[in-house]
């Protein structure tokens, strides 16, 4: 049962750190080899656009998920 909350609670973050990421523009993160791809490919503009949709996606999938675990789904 712990193991279902480390999950969730690692979505959240992770979309957190995405969410905040796009919101400051973060120079370390748009320039890592794993989202290099995607700023070359659309720009940093639209690139900080899909992480922040990404990000809360991964927030609403974690606390969904944690609902449905409450049984409050």
């Amino acid at each position: 049962m712990i193991t279902h909350y480390i999950i969730q609670s690692v979505f959240v973050l992770v979309g957190l750190m995405a969410v905040l990421a796009a919101v400051f523009n973060w120079d370390w993160f748009f320039t890592a080899n794993n989202t290099r791809f995607i700023v070359e490919n659309v720009g940093r503009v639209r690139a900080r656009l899909f992480y922040a949709v990404i990000g809360l996606f991964m927030i609403a999938t974690g606390v969904f998920f944690f609902l449905t675990l409450q049984g409050m789904i």
